[in-house]
């Protein structure tokens, strides 16, 4: 596993406990090497993504029991693929992020200038994060 910082370079933040995310299902966007499809990006759900989603074959708002997957619905967080994020992006239907909650892996693909246009605790701040709920 890939040292656990956010874009910044700190600590990295969990992003959500439930539903349970993360490569690891450890509620945080760690990544390594065994995460081929790099899922660093803390995003907050909507509607038009999960449209967008399973619209590219990656249904993520039906329920899948046997993998303990409740679905996700809109406002969840979930640690998101890279390259799915910017694909989203490029279609004008990006997901907020949680920065903070978003792994150093990710600048690899996405620009930090793009990331913090999108995040809702921009700026390196921490003002805005005790607002922000794991769950």
């Amino acid at each position: 596993m890939y040292q656990s910082l956010n874009v910044y370079g700190k600590p990295l933040r969990a992003c959500c406990m439930k539903p349970m995310t993360g490569f690891y299902r450890n509620g945080c966007c760690d990544s390594a090497d065994e995460d081929t499809g790099i899922h660093p990006v803390c995003i907050i759900v909507t509607n038009s993504f999960l449209k967008f989603s399973a619209s590219k074959g990656n249904d993520l708002a039906t329920p899948i029991p046997e993998y303990n997957f409740p679905g996700l619905v809109e406002g969840d967080k979930w640690c998101l693929c890279a390259r799915r994020w910017l694909e989203a992006y490029k279609h004008g239907i990006a997901p907020k992020l949680v920065i903070s909650a978003t792994h150093i892996k990710t600048l690899g693909i996405i620009d930090l200038e793009i990331l913090e246009k999108f995040s809702i605790d921009s700026n390196n701040s921490d003002s805005n994060l005790d607002s922000l709920s794991l769950s």
